[in-house]
């Protein structure tokens, strides 16, 4: 699985947010894809104009949070509700330099617990209208698998 960064860290907090004002601004469709493995889809499920089966859509805002998009994943998914369930987010984009789609993974939240990726929203990620969002759900009995962004050293 290919992880493309689009810009680094301090890139991303440099630039400041515009407040959106949801009462005059028309919400974009964020088409999001889940597993309940604990893992992202793969890259090849997005080629050849295909997607992954677990398709939800969701009206939202640039300035949507990950606890904001966990908690409408969570009326869609009862199961998803336990204490302890762990959400993994991605940016799936189209790869600009060969065919095929990239993963960008932005960070994680958990039912039932504050974290620090809470408040992170999609425009500070760098989403792009027409990105995907691919959350991968570990259920609270199950540790989720490592993440590319966390070393072990």
């Amino acid at each position: 699985m290919a992880v493309e960064s689009r810009g680094t860290q301090e890139e991303i907090k440099k630039e400041p947010e515009k407040p959106i004002d949801r009462e005059k601004t028309c919400p974009l469709l964020l088409r999001v894809f889940t597993t309940n493995n604990g893992r992202h889809h793969r890259m090849d499920e997005f080629s050849r104009g295909n997607v992954p089966s677990s398709e939800l859509q969701i009206y939202t805002w640039m300035d949507a949070t990950l606890k904001e998009l966990t908690s409408l994943v969570k009326e869609v998914y009862p199961e998803a509700r336990k204490k302890g369930t762990h959400f993994n987010f991605a940016i799936v984009f189209t790869d600009l330099k060969r065919p095929g789609y990239r993963v960008k993974e932005i960070g994680s939240t958990m039912s039932g617990r504050k974290g620090t990726d809470d408040s992170m929203t999609l425009q500070s990620q760098k989403f792009q209208i027409g990105d995907y969002l691919d959350i991968a759900i570990t259920p609270p009995n199950r540790a989720p698998p490592p993440s590319s962004r966390m070393r072990p050293y």
